[in-house]
C-alpha cells in the first residue's frame, strides 16, 4: 500500500503535517470567535433597542393624541366661523335682499 509510511522519519513528518493543519484550524477558530459578539454584549444591544423600539410606539401614540386633538380643534373652529360669521352674514344679507326685491315691486 502506498499510502501507508514505510520510514519512521514519514510518520514524523506526517504527523507534523497533521499537527500543523489541526493548529490552523485551531488559529481560524480562534479569529472567528473573536469576531463574535459575547451573549453579554448581544443582550445589552437587544435591550437598548427593545427600549428605543418602546420610546418609538409612546412617541406615536403621543403624536396620534395631538392629531386628534388638532382635529377636534379644527372642527370647532368651523363650527365658530359658521356660528360668527356666515350666520350673521346670513342674517344681514337675506333682509336686505327681500327689502331690494320688495322695493322694487311698489
Amino acid at each position: 500500500m502506498p499510502d501507508e509510511p514505510t520510514t519512521l522519519g514519514e510518520v514524523v513528518r506526517r504527523f507534523d503535517d497533521r499537527f500543523l493543519a489541526v493548529r490552523e484550524d485551531i488559529q481560524q477558530l480562534v479569529v472567528m470567535l473573536d469576531k463574535k459578539v459575547s451573549q453579554e454584549v448581544y443582550d445589552l444591544r437587544h435591550e437598548v433597542l427593545a427600549e428605543r423600539v418602546r420610546a418609538l410606539e409612546v412617541q406615536r401614540e403621543k403624536d396620534a393624541a395631538l392629531r386628534e386633538k388638532d382635529a377636534e380643534k379644527i372642527v370647532a373652529t368651523r363650527r365658530w366661523l359658521i356660528g360668527a360669521v356666515v350666520v350673521p352674514l346670513v342674517g344681514v344679507v337675506v333682509p336686505l335682499i327681500v327689502i331690494l326685491l320688495q322695493g322694487g315691486r311698489s
